[in-house]
């Protein structure tokens, strides 16, 4: 119980942003939450939170941790509610929101099914590259790529993110292959927009770290299939995520270069609000998600 607890009130915290916020939502001290945390930590051996006067934030080993934790609270208030529930049926309509490209490939056509399967449910699918802010907006799920900024969410991961620079064969035969990152200074390199982690760089495994290379090129578009496009028309090199590039590879339509320097994968989750009771409509949807990624993404 006390080994628990002690993940309760670390999950708690980050999630609240305090340990003062921890306390109040658990009816005790702010003390008692650290001497929780502190606790867990001295059993592992590791810090896991960096605490000053007015907030906390997470180690590298902390962050790793958290993400374990938030799936265990969760697959046990899951297993509780389907106890609960019983012979219920899940019912209602539901909101969820995407990323467009990966949504009409990997979300669109399993919904269907899904409603076939649990003909009391209805649901709406916003396909949209912003970041949509889910409980003011009135979602009940997102589904987001890459490095998760807001800890106030739950975060469900349903599959690893693989990236890699990609080009039509033509475009290598006029222009030649970079053998390493800081050769694509000398390539058009075709960017998805200007505010996003590739205006920051394309990341590469250089010396055993993650490493950022700086690119420039002349076209440069805020929508994937564009880019998609004009990469498959031999306008330069992009820098892609397998799910949506793995057909035209294995047709030969497009080739991968800069393979040994590949970036560590980042991650596809699904994410929604911090409620005591996830409907059983939403839970229902996130599971067929896990299951069908599990089996289908690379």
């Amino acid at each position: 119980m006390d080994r628990f607890k002690q993940i309760e009130s670390f999950v708690s915290a980050v999630t609240r942003g305090s340990l003062s916020a921890a306390a109040r939502s658990e009816g005790v001290a702010p003390a008692v939450i650290g001497r929780r945390i502190d606790a867990l930590e001295a059993r592992l051996g590791v810090k896991l939170l960096v605490r000053t006067t007015r907030k906390i934030s997470l180690s590298a080993e902390g962050t790793e941790f958290f993400e374990e934790c938030q799936q265990i609270l969760q697959s046990l208030e899951n297993a509780e509610n389907s106890v609960a529930a019983g012979g219920e049926h899940p019912k209602g309509h539901f909101r969820v929101t995407a990323p467009a490209g990966f949504g009409r490939r990997h979300i669109a056509p399993l919904l269907p099914g899904l409603l076939d399967t649990y003909p009391g449910m209805s649901v709406t699918l916003d396909l949209s590259d912003r970041l949509v802010d889910l409980v003011n907006e009135g979602y009940d799920c997102a589904i987001r790529i890459g490095n998760l900024a807001d800890s106030s969410m739950v975060s469900v991961r349903l599959a690893d993110n693989r990236r890699m620079v990609v080009a039509a064969p033509a475009y290598l035969r006029r222009y030649g292959t970079p053998r390493h990152p800081s050769d694509l200074t000398g390539h058009n390199c075709l960017s998805f927009g200007t505010g996003g982690s590739q205006a920051r760089g394309w990341l590469f495994t250089i010396d055993g770290k993650p490493t950022p290379q700086r690119v420039s090129g002349t076209l440069e578009c805020t929508d994937g299939a564009v880019l998609h496009a004009w990469t498959l028309d031999g306008r330069g090199l992009a820098w892609r995520s397998l799910w949506e590039v793995e057909d035209d590879l294995s047709q030969g339509r497009l080739v991968t270069v800069l393979d040994d320097y590949a970036a560590p994968p980042n991650a596809i989750y699904a994410v929604y609000p911090q409620r005591k009771h996830l409907p059983l409509r939403v839970r229902v949807f996130i599971d067929t998600l896990r299951q069908h990624y599990a089996a289908h993404l690379p």
